[in-house]
């Protein structure tokens, strides 16, 4: 199986670990993968909070007006980010190699996969 290039996150104001955890015990095919923490402080949260959880539901991986950091709202009101590998990565590396990727994330609108992998450098 290959490695998708992009994972689909949701949205959570709150609980987005405890959310995960409910729609992998409620769905076969299911399960709770990765969970990053944020580096380093971020509007309405801070360092060490949950940032984004990665899930499989039904076997579809899951991690959706555009706003800050790539996220945009669709037509239910549901929240979507399309969370390029490269930031994963970079936030799975943690210390200042994921700071820096994620500072740099959070002045974007749109992603630009080029400006994350040059903070990761440094």
């Amino acid at each position: 199986m290959s490695t998708p290039k992009n994972t689909v996150c949701l949205w959570f104001e709150k609980d987005a670990l405890a959310a995960a955890e409910f729609y992998a015990a409620t769905f076969p095919d299911s399960k709770v993968g990765d969970v990053f923490y944020a580096p380093s402080d971020y509007p309405d949260g801070k360092a060490g909070g949950v940032l984004t959880v990665g899930f499989t539901v039904c076997g579809i991986p899951c991690m959706g007006l555009n706003s800050a950091c790539g996220w945009c709202k669709d037509k239910w009101g549901v929240s979507w980010q399309i969370t390029p590998r490269v930031l994963t990565d970079a936030l799975a590396a943690g210390g200042a190699e994921a700071k820096r990727a994620f500072d740099a994330m959070m002045t974007m609108q749109k992603i630009d996969v080029a400006a994350i992998e040059a903070a990761r450098r440094g």
